[in-house]
């Protein structure tokens, strides 16, 4: 843990298109005060968040990734949800291999109208991964991990 209060974490958010990102741009619309800290991708569905986007984001210098998704059995794809929290549990089991704490990583659900849950789980995250200080990853090459993946 860092004791630097200058420390201000970079998060990488997928946001589902249909609920997630809706629930931002309510948020947004209510002038609800969140951290800048959370650079958001729209994604048609949080089931479409493939692991090694995240762990693309994390090796390009994001220090914590959130998958916001649509709350279970309000999926715009029926199981896209389902299957972004099965590949998270996965992806957790990877990360603890890799030495990067699960908190770093996580996965919650907001709907088009909770703008004000957007808002707290933002700062929630924030907070978590500026005590938990900047990630330092060791030597990720021998995991054979893409950082073309996403782009800046």
């Amino acid at each position: 843990m860092t004791t630097d209060n200058s420390f201000e974490p970079k998060i990488i958010g997928f946001l589902c298109n249909w609920c997630s990102y809706a629930g931002a741009d309510k948020a947004g619309g209510a002038q609800l005060i969140y951290p800048p800290n959370v650079h958001v991708i729209r994604v048609m569905c949080s089931g479409r968040v493939d692991p090694q986007f995240i762990l693309s984001a994390l090796v390009k210098g994001a220090d914590g990734v959130i998958i916001l998704a649509c709350h279970p059995g309000d999926c715009h794809y029926k199981e896209g949800n389902c299957r972004a929290l099965q590949r998270h549990t996965l992806l957790n089991l990877m990360l603890e291999q890799l030495g990067v704490e699960k908190e770093r990583c996580r996965l919650d659900y907001v709907s088009a109208g909770e703008g004000d849950k957007f808002s707290r789980v933002i700062h929630e995250m924030v907070d978590t991964v500026r005590a938990l200080g900047p990630l330092e990853l060791e030597d990720v090459g021998a995991y054979n991990i893409r950082p073309d993946v996403i782009t800046n």
